[in-house]
């Protein structure tokens, strides 16, 4: 893909972030502290019905940044294929977790936070989804608004 190469549709730059959120199994996550201290973290993550699923431990920054503030900004993909995510993040504890979801969860990462202290999970739900390749995909990035999808081309 080259900045020469047609832009594509919203319906075609969602259907790729939905891909990349089906198939992707690490993320960079975002928080902030009360002050301001920014920390970016790669984390592993499922899709799992319309949420990110990750893990960390509760004593990590991330956890705690989350525990304080429920924000965050996740980024999966690379500079030339971005799907950048703003949204909120609630802590789960492994008890907590549905056992569908910490099943689907250890399946796909090969991993099983469960029963792991200090793990929690971290549920991230999407509220702005932008996508892009190239200048030429900035106008028209925004692919999600307040947690809903946007329709059209």
């Amino acid at each position: 893909m080259t900045s020469t190469d047609p832009a594509r549709s919203r319906s075609r730059r969602k259907q790729d972030a939905l891909n990349h959120l089906a198939h992707d199994e690490d993320a960079w996550v975002a928080t902030a502290s009360p002050s301001g201290e920014a920390c970016l973290v790669p984390l592993s993550f499922i899709w799992d019905r319309g949420t990110l699923l990750m893990a960390t431990r509760r004593t990590n920054p991330t956890a705690v940044n989350l525990s304080l503030r429920a924000s965050a900004v996740v980024a999966l993909g690379h500079t030339r294929d971005v799907v950048h995510i703003e949204g909120t993040a609630e802590l789960v504890e492994g008890s907590d977790l549905a056992k569908e979801a910490a099943d689907r969860f250890a399946a796909k990462l090969g991993w099983d936070p469960r029963g792991r202290k200090p793990w929690v999970y971290i549920s991230f739900t999407p509220v702005v989804v932008k996508a892009w390749r190239e200048a030429n995909e900035q106008p028209g990035r925004l692919l999600m608004r307040e947690g809903q999808w946007l329709d059209g081309p």
